[in-house]
Order: C-alpha cells, then structure tokens, then sequence
C-alpha cells in the first residue's frame, strides 16, 4: 500500500476536528426553531468548544511529550466523536453546551500536538510550508461544515448531522493510529521530559517574551474571524437568504482563509518576513470588516451592496489567513528550545481559544443591544488594530541583538 505523507494525514485529523467547530453556524437558525435557542445563548455555543482550550492549552501542552503526541491526537478526535454522538440526543440548550464544551477537549487534544508532530516528522527544508498547510485546517474543515451541514440537516435534521461528525471522528482516529509512526520510546538518557519535569518547561516558556507575543496575536486574530464567519449564517438568513444559500456563501468566505494559511508558508519559505505578512493580514482583517458590515452601503441597497459587503467578507477572511500560518511557524521559532514547542503552542492555542470563547458572544451582545450587525466591525477593528502592535512587537523581538 502506498504510504502516506504524514503531514496529510496530520492536517487531515485537524480537518475532522474543525468539522466540529463549524458544525453549529448553519445549526443555529435551526436550534433556534427546534429549541428555542436565543442569540446570547448562540454565541455560546460558538464560543464553548473552546472552553477546554482556553483553560487547559498550557497543561495539555505541558503533558502531551510525557503522553505521546500521536496518543493525544487520537485521545481528542476519540472526544470529540463521544461528544457529538451524545449531542445528537440533547434535549436542553444547556445540556449541548456542556457537551460543545467536551468537543472543545477533544479539539484541543487533536490540534494542540499537530506542529510538534510535524516538527518531528517533516524535515526542516518543508517545515514552514508544511505549518503554512496545518494552519489551513481550520478554515479548510469549517467550510466542509458549512457547506454540508445544510444538505445533511435538510434530510436528517441537525441531530443527523451531530451522529455523523461523531462517527467521522471515530473513524480519523483509527486511520491516524493505523498510518501514522508511534510515538518514540524515550529514556532518561534521551533526556526524558518526565525526567526534566514539566516545571522548568512552564518557566522558561511563560518568562520569555517570544510565546507571549504569539500567543496574543493569536487571540486577536481567532476572536474576530469566529465571530464574523460564526455568524454569517444567521446575518445571511437575517437578510433573506435560505439556509442552504447563506451556508454556501459562508463555506466560501471560510474557505479561502486556507489560501491565506498556505501562501503564508509558502512566502515564508521564499523568505518574506513575518512581520510584512502579519501587517497584510491584520490591516486587511481591519478593512474587510469595516467594507462588511460598516452602514455606509445602506444607501446603495440591493444587490450591489450584498456584492460589497461579501467582498469585505472575503478580503478579510482570505488575506486575513496570513495570519494563522505566520503565527505558527513562529511559535516554532520563538519557543525557548525544543523541549518547549509543546508548551509554547499550548499556550498560544489556550491564548486562541480564550479569543474564540469572547469574540462571538461580545460581537452577539452588541448586535442585540444596536438592533443589528451595523456596529461589529468596531470588534473586528479593534482587534485587528491590537494585531498590527502586536506585529510590531515581534519584529523588535526578533530583530534585537544577541
């Protein structure tokens, strides 16, 4: 049998994972029907799955080298198919937000490993092109669930489509543990991290400046691009679309963010800097938002104004995916050592998730306290601006003499 590239296989696990993060736009519509699930709540539910990661990224990053990176991927995608099984049978708004909260464990533990694994399978000459592609996981898994997640609800309702996701899960996580190399053994004359302890890790990762500043850029960037592509289906429906229409328009502003993700990779490999990339992205995120869904098209209405707005859409979510694919290949390189990659993304992915978790529900409240979206490129522009100074930090950082 032909073998498989490990790097696929690894962007493929997080693929399956992101399936479950963006399963729940074009449900919301549907929830709201079915179980009378409000705007605020909506968010939430957004919002949850990243509860594990803004809470546990560190300690997951910490102990993934002492558990196995493979076993900790597989450990997730096993999560987060339990989670979605069992979501299929919720009765109460509540009782899917405790279980959105355990998909959110399962995604932690399945994309949390995915760099240090790359590192350690992938040879140097292919790293950044090879991070540039993971990052591409997220929106590329997103926009499978949008654009699916209509078709299969519109004939198996949303519980159908929770029940397939679980088993898709369960399925990912066999292959990965069939095709992808186990984890080495390692021994104290290796340098066992157990025997290192996780303690001098967590301080040389938290004292240095570099995790931090990639960890916050990264919060900035995923609290704007979930808020926005979280609700576009719910905006669309808003605005008279079908269901099925508003999640194709979404699948695609979620899509091209990959292209984003990968010629990040591809431009750092030709040896553009990281800090050009993330002005692009940050600045474009900031007008995009603005063009999306700033009231200075009201005027022109119809048609054209759609046309625009969705163009917003697209710029700020496809130049936007420099962003992402950068960060990561930072994370890399701005971790103290080695030992420390784990940790590093930990961090950066718990920083992540606490964006995910507060952007919806801040862009949600003030929707709901303004009577509409007019106002939410405020959030997105804030954001963005935090970005681009924090952009500049690391380029300082990475440019000071040792």
């Amino acid at each position: 049998m032909r073998k498989i590239d490990p790097a696929l296989l690894i962007v493929l696990a997080g693929v399956s994972a992101a399936l479950h993060v963006g399963k729940l736009p074009t449900a919301v519509p549907v929830l709201r029907d079915t179980m009378g699930v409000t705007l605020v709540q909506a968010g939430f539910l957004l919002s949850l799955v990243q509860l594990a990661g803004m809470t546990l990224g560190l300690a997951v990053g910490l102990g993934a080298d002492r558990w196995g990176l493979k076993r900790t991927m597989i450990a997730g995608l096993l999560i987060c198919g339990v989670a979605s099984l069992l979501g299929g049978w919720a009765q109460t708004p509540g009782a899917l937000m405790l279980l959105r909260a355990m998909e959110g464990l399962g995604f932690l533990l399945t994309s949390m490993p995915a760099p240090g694994l790359l590192r350690r399978l992938i040879e140097p000459a292919r790293m950044n092109v090879a991070l540039g592609l993971w990052g591409a996981y997220m929106p590329f898994g997103t926009a499978i669930a949008l654009l699916c997640g209509p078709l299969v609800m519109a004939h198996a309702g949303w519980q159908g489509w929770w029940w397939l996701l679980g088993l898709q899960s369960g399925a990912i996580a066999l292959w990965l543990w069939r095709r992808l190399p186990a984890d080495p053994v390692r021994s104290a004359t290796d340098g066992d991290l157990r025997v290192e302890g996780w303690l001098p890790r967590l301080r040389q990762t938290l004292s240095a400046t570099g995790p931090w500043l990639v960890a916050l850029s990264f919060a900035v960037y995923s609290a704007q691009w979930l808020a926005v592509v979280g609700f576009l289906p719910t905006v669309y429906a808003r605005g008279g679309l079908g269901p099925a229409a508003a999640g194709a328009a979404t699948a695609l502003a979620a899509l091209v963010n990959m292209f984003g993700n990968i010629a990040s990779g591809k431009l750092l490999q030709a040896g553009l800097r990281p800090r050009t990339l993330l002005y692009i992205g940050f600045a474009s995120m900031g007008v995009g938002g603005f063009i999306a869904f700033a009231v200075v098209w009201n005027s022109i209405g119809g048609s054209v104004a759609f046309a625009l707005r969705y163009t917003g859409v697209l710029v700020f979510s496809m130049v936007g995916g420099l962003v992402p694919g950068t960060l990561f290949s930072l994370a890399v390189r701005l971790a103290p050592n080695e030992r420390t990659v784990s940790t590093t993304v930990g961090w950066m992915q718990q920083w992540s998730s606490l964006g995910q978790f507060v952007g919806p529900p801040v862009v949600a409240w003030l929707a709901s306290r303004v009577g509409g979206w007019q106002w939410s490129w405020l959030v997105t522009g804030g954001c963005a601006a935090a970005g681009l100074v924090l952009a500049h930090r690391i380029s300082m950082l990475m440019h000071r003499p040792t």
